[in-house]
């Protein structure tokens, strides 16, 4: 593995096209397949684009356009030195929907994905047809499952560990980033977790965290989470995001999800909005996208049509 890869080291070939698209006053790199209705995808913390690279030729092929997206710092997107804002961020998703000529669109989030898609529903949801959640819980739901379910806490205590300086950058990029499987290997499920698939899907993930800006950039989305709890903007983000969304939401979630408790995702029912659907799905964990593909495009295409 490449110890300081360049950042267009993540644009794998496939049945898609890669291009940048500018929004929200940053570059993001994207890769695109099919057409119609657009559905965006948006990964969650220590992926990129590729972890979508199951549901990209699925979704196209029945008659979507699908988008997946380096989220801001991450993959071959810019890495500013600010602007991992929950406000922010979702203002980079509103502005590249318009920025990809759709009026609105389908959103598909995993894990952080899955809370910016929740949030860009409450904050732009003239843009928004549905959301998808797939190992996530509301932004509200999870911050009430911190505050007072002790099992939750322990289930993200790297959120905590996260919020010193220098020391988790160093950690996430030691020896080629074997944290990033640590990781991956600790939220996941047993059965893809033991699986040849797991040991094949690794390497990419973690040189995609050993590119230059990637391991501060998606520190600072945990950092930002925690700092805002005892700031103002913090309590104008409460109030902005609490009520119920008029989009639909589909959640998809493992049972066996180590990182965001079923508990936590069921309690988002409370800001769902008409017509949601949450499914729980045993011998799952944190990635039901990766450990059951097939089942999560079928479950997201029958949703969005």
């Amino acid at each position: 593995m490449e110890l300081t890869p360049d950042p267009s080291s993540v644009r794998v070939d496939g049945p898609w096209t890669h291009r940048d698209v500018s929004a929200n006053g940053i570059r993001l790199h994207v890769a695109e397949c099919g057409e119609g209705p657009l559905v965006l995808l948006l990964h969650g913390f220590a992926g990129f684009w590729w972890t979508w690279r199951h549901q990209l030729p699925a979704l196209a092929d029945a008659g979507f356009r699908a988008v997946a997206v380096d989220l801001r710092g991450y993959g071959d997107s810019d890495k500013p030195p600010r602007g991992y804002d929950a406000w922010t961020l979702a203002g980079d998703v509103g502005g590249l929907i318009k920025t990809l000529g759709a009026r609105r669109a389908h959103l598909v989030g995993h894990a952080w994905g899955g809370m910016l898609a929740w949030t860009v529903a409450a904050l732009h949801p003239r843009l928004v047809s549905s959301v998808t959640a797939i190992g996530a819980a509301h932004p509200l739901a999870f911050k009430s499952a911190v505050k007072r379910t002790s099992s939750q806490i322990r289930a993200v205590g790297h959120l905590f560990r996260f919020q010193v300086p220098m020391a988790p950058e160093k950690w996430l990029v030691r020896d080629n980033a074997a944290a990033v499987e640590e990781l991956f290997a600790k939220w996941s499920g047993e059965t893809w977790r033991s699986s040849s698939d797991f040991t094949e899907t690794m390497p990419p993930f973690r040189q995609a965290m050993l590119v230059p800006g990637v391991a501060h950039s998606a520190l600072e989305y945990y950092r930002w989470a925690f700092r805002a709890q005892f700031r103002g903007e913090g309590r104008r983000f409460t109030d902005a995001v609490d009520g119920r969304i008029s989009a639909p939401v589909l959640q998809l979630h493992g049972a066996d999800d180590t990182c965001i408790l079923p508990e936590t995702a069921l309690a988002s029912v409370h800001w769902a909005g008409p017509h949601s659907e949450p499914k729980i799905w045993p011998g799952i964990g944190h990635f039901p996208h990766l450990e059951d593909p097939e089942r999560v495009t079928k479950s997201v295409v029958d949703f969005v049509r």
